[in-house]
């Protein structure tokens, strides 16, 4: 049989049956419609959460009070011996390739000014934050390099806590209360936004000794060190550890990197756009059973014309990889209209709700169109098999 017949017959065959071959189609354009659509939401929230995660900065290394990585379970703060304090963090500014270091002490508490008053997170920090998490200040300046264990009373504003507490006016220079306490306003934040659920523009921020005596708190909260590009991590990680350790005696302390925070969460993520991926699949699975169906009635529907075909001298692989070649076609061209709707979908929702994360990973795109065609090609293995196996004889007395 000569390729141009092979073609021929296999399209003769689609459009003689144009309603079967159309049915088919739509049930595998359905699975891959749902791969598509489903795989770009799970890969849109990716991207979204570790591009939020990632904008401070990957050159991170967060301490925090207690060791959690012993046997039985973290006490937390209450499990060690010594608090983290402002002097620990005084210490690891002296290492070699660290860029800046942070006391953090985070709470909640009523801020005043004159007749305008709110509830806002309160950061108790130091006068690297900036420079550390990789935020502007917008007019004033940010804490300056006080006495870390006796501060002046100063505060820098969020830009939301600004507009709200000040409605238009001019806020630096002038007076606030945060718990209770009095503070001078030096500055103003740039605009952040929202990071995974917290408010960074809605804050005050207050030298880290201050936020210790409001929240009346012995440790930290965290140190956070940035560190320099061309410095070695580990090298940064053993020699915070020698230091910490020499301090407290033991190391009742735990240190995460910023790329463990991301391995976790990449880990995290990615079995996500799996398993949304897994659930359009089933749909994929629902698409092959509807070809192994439709090529088996077409098979006991085409008998006489198989008996013919074989006694004009065709061969069983032949007569095998024609039926192979119908279903793998069927699959293709549904998965082709599926792909297309799919990222067509992809594309509205992007543009109807904003406020989704959308994102087409065209691997997956890929992925799911050579899916298909194995799909049509497996599917449609045991009815070319029944096919390629009648007797031409017995097929043509059927006729």
């Amino acid at each position: 049989m000569l390729l141009r017949d092979f073609a021929r017959l296999t399209g003769a065959s689609l459009v003689a049956h144009r309603l079967r071959s159309f049915l088919t189609m739509l049930g595998i354009a359905v699975g891959i419609t749902a791969v598509v659509l489903l795989t770009s939401i799970g890969e849109g929230v990716h991207r979204f959460v570790l591009d939020e995660f990632t904008q401070f900065g990957t050159n991170l290394i967060a301490i925090n009070p207690g060791r959690v990585t012993t046997h039985g379970g973290s006490m937390g703060v209450f499990g060690t011996e010594r608090p983290l304090t402002i002097a620990d963090a005084e210490a690891l500014k002296r290492l070699p390739g660290v860029l800046g270091v942070v006391p953090v002490v985070q709470g909640n508490a009523e801020v005043d000014a004159g007749n305008r008053s709110r509830r806002a997170t309160v950061y108790g920090a130091g006068a690297q934050w900036p420079q550390t998490f990789n935020m502007q200040v917008r007019s004033g300046r940010f804490l300056p390099q006080d006495d870390p264990t006796a501060p002046r009373a100063l505060a820098v504003l969020g830009s939301r806590m600004r507009t709200e507490l000040f409605a238009g006016r001019n806020p630096l220079g002038q007076r606030i209360s945060v718990g209770g306490s009095r503070y001078r306003v030096i500055g103003v934040m740039e605009s952040k936004g929202t990071v995974l659920g917290f408010d960074l523009d809605d804050t005050v921020y207050i030298p880290a000794a201050r936020g210790l005596e409001l929240f009346n708190r012995d440790s930290l909260f965290e140190i956070d060190v940035l560190y320099d590009d061309d410095a070695v991590l580990e090298k940064v990680v053993a020699a915070i550890k020698n230091v910490l350790t020499a301090r407290h005696g033991r190391e009742d302390y735990t240190l995460t990197t910023q790329q463990q925070m991301l391995d976790v969460l990449g880990s995290v993520l990615n079995v996500l756009t799996f398993a949304v991926a897994a659930i359009g699949g089933i749909s994929l699975l629902v698409g092959a059973i509807g070809i192994a169906t439709i090529m088996t009635i077409a098979v006991n529907e085409r008998v006489g014309e198989i008996g013919l075909i074989r006694a004009l001298g065709a061969r069983r692989g032949q007569v095998l990889g024609l039926f192979l070649a119908e279903a793998t076609v069927l699959a293709a061209i549904g998965g082709l209209c599926g792909l297309a709707l799919g990222v067509g979908l992809a594309t509205l929702l992007e543009v109807a709700v904003p406020a989704l994360p959308v994102h087409t990973p065209w691997i997956y795109v890929g992925l799911a169109e050579g899916l298909a065609a194995c799909i049509g090609l497996l599917a449609g293995v045991l009815p070319a098999r029944r096919a390629a196996g009648l007797n031409p004889v017995e097929a043509l007395r059927a006729e």
